[in-house]
Order: structure tokens, then sequence, then C-alpha cells
């Protein structure tokens, strides 16, 4: 039975079972190859995707329950050619050894920022915690994360004529 996917704002009519893990499909079928396949039991991140903004474990959701719905890969992050911010505070701070686990890391922080552009470091630390890093590369993590909360504190301070230091290595 063909599965409809809108990925990355691109539809696909996948010819699968509807009990394919997603990953597979965007891995496979789709040829998207960023999403990682880590412990396969939604557990460690790394196959991490949106699904209609929301975080959403991809080697333990079966295409039937994501057909018709917008998901988003890490493919889908950069806009207009540029890399996301998330995606460039990476590079800055120099967050991947193995890189394994780093698309599934982005996009729940991407996620965080979505819906809170102004988190607390409890609030960094809360939401990055269900992914994983065989490296232990948390403190990068964190630290890159920090730094697009500070750019973000910043850029609102400009706009307002009010700028706000934000405690962070960058600023």
């Amino acid at each position: 039975m063909p599965i409809a996917l809108t990925v990355n704002g691109e539809e696909f009519t996948l010819d699968i079972e509807d009990d394919t893990p997603l990953l597979w499909a965007l891995r496979d079928e789709v040829g998207l190859k960023g999403t990682k396949f880590g412990c396969g039991a939604g557990l460690c991140g790394a196959c991490t995707v949106h699904m209609n903004g929301t975080p959403l474990r991809s080697c333990s959701t079966p295409v039937s329950m994501v057909a018709g719905q917008s998901i988003t890969t890490i493919e889908g992050l950069p806009e207009k050619g540029r890399l996301h911010v998330l995606q460039q505070a990476w590079i800055d701070h120099g967050v991947p050894q193995c890189g394994y686990c780093q698309s599934g890391q982005i996009m729940t922080a991407a996620h965080l920022l979505a819906t809170n552009a102004s988190p607390s470091d409890d609030d960094i630390i809360a939401a990055m915690s269900g992914n994983l890093c065989r490296c232990g590369t948390y403190s990068k993590i964190f630290a890159a994360v920090q730094s697009v909360v500070a750019r973000n504190g910043i850029e609102r301070g400009a706009e307002t004529g009010i700028v706000t230091v934000v405690n962070s290595p960058e600023v």
C-alpha cells in the first residue's frame, strides 16, 4: 500500500510496508542519510526528526503513523542555502567528534529553541538529556546551544534598543 509522506516540504509516495520504521523510509527510500540509526528502540536520540515541529524518534515510528504529516530532517533545517544557526554553532564550537549523534542532537536543540527562544541552562540540560553522545561532547553541545541563545538575546535586544549581555563565552 502506498504511503504518502511530506519530507522537508517535498511530497513522496512510497511503496513500502506500513510498519516500516520512518528512519528506513527516510534513508533507503527518500535517500536522506543525515538521520542515523543508533539503538533501534528510540532511546538514544540519533534518529530524531520533527513531525509537525515536534521531535520524533524515527527508528521506532512506523510510517503509517506519520502519513500525511510534515516531517523535517537535519537536511531540512538550513534555510535559503545557509546553515541553520545551530549547525553553524556546532561547527564554531567543534562539537562533533565521531559526529554520529549530532543530527539528532541538533534536531532536539532546534525544537527547544523553536518553543523557548530564551531557555535557562536547566531548560537546555532537560531538553537535551534524552540524547546520548558516545564521545561525551556534552559540554560542547551545551556551549553551542548557549551561544545561540546568547546570540538570539543580543539580536532581540538590538531590535528594541536594549542590549542584554547573556552569560556566554561567545559574548
